[in-house]
């Protein structure tokens, strides 16, 4: 099975300036069903940001919306324009295939890959592939789900984990969790960058066990600032930690999920 990330692939053809990339658009998920062999499609998308991630954290992304205020009246043109054709190339995929377009007000489609992934083993598929380039959805990574960026043209997966990354996947989320997400505008720890990070967590355990030990003795401006950090490290958890809290980004959602899977998947 294939798991696209609907908006994120579409930005191929905003970065390359194309316009009326519906048909492309359609043909590009066909191929890498054909070359996944992938029985079944689902494509993923986001509507609007988080409003799970929103009530708890109000300047979650806020920093995009503000980019996106800075934009001059060409840009913003611009950006319409394109989402306009993210949106026939989305009513494309409805119209002339069976793939289902999952989409629901104020959820992201990661939480949607990261609620399909955990609830797989109860449908008959062996193998699921993740089409992004956001390396959030690493997180969703095990011996039955892998991911393949349409930008770096490279797959990752449980056996190559240690070819992309050199801390173990199980570390992951404690590394963001530390160091923050400056895309998503989730503040990390001030001083604690990836390095330092994986540092701790090579000598302390998870986040949550770091935590835990708060707090640390030690005279390092990072780590008085780590003692303080707390409540922010367990706030990123639930930021950031799609596996954990993805039902909760869903709500109810995940019952119609549950029917589209249970349908679709025959």
């Amino acid at each position: 099975m294939l798991i696209v990330d609907a908006l994120n692939l579409a930005f191929r053809w905003k970065h390359s300036g194309a316009t009326d990339f519906a048909e492309d658009y359609k043909r590009t998920i066909e191929s890498l069903a054909k070359s996944y062999k992938a029985r079944w499609v689902i494509v993923a998308a986001d509507q609007g940001s988080s409003s799970y991630r929103k009530s708890i954290y109000p300047d979650y992304k806020q920093n995009r919306k503000d980019k996106f205020a800075e934009q001059t009246d060409a840009e913003k043109a611009a950006f319409e324009l394109f989402f306009e054709d993210y949106e026939k190339s989305l009513q494309l995929i409805r119209d002339t295939t069976s793939y289902p377009v999952v989409k629901f007000q104020g959820t992201e489609a990661d939480d949607i890959a990261a609620y399909i992934t955990s609830v797989v083993n109860n449908y008959p598929v062996d193998q699921v592939w993740l089409i992004s380039s956001d390396k959030d959805w690493d997180l969703l990574i095990n011996d039955k789900v892998s991911r393949f960026s349409y930008v770096t043209r490279k797959e990752v997966t449980a056996n190559n984990w240690h070819t992309h990354y050199d801390f173990a996947h199980e570390d992951y989320i404690s590394i963001k969790c530390l160091q923050g997400d400056a895309g998503d505008n989730v503040i990390g720890v001030a001083g604690i960058g990836p390095k330092r990070a994986q540092q701790l967590v090579e000598q302390y355990g998870s986040a949550l066990d770091i935590v835990a030990a708060l707090p640390i003795d030690s005279k390092l401006k990072y780590v008085k600032a780590l003692n303080d950090s707390g409540d922010l490290i367990m706030l990123n958890y639930q930021l950031m930690d799609l596996v954990t809290f993805c039902r909760d980004a869903l709500g109810d959602n995940t019952q119609t999920i549950d029917q589209i899977l249970t349908e679709y998947l025959k």
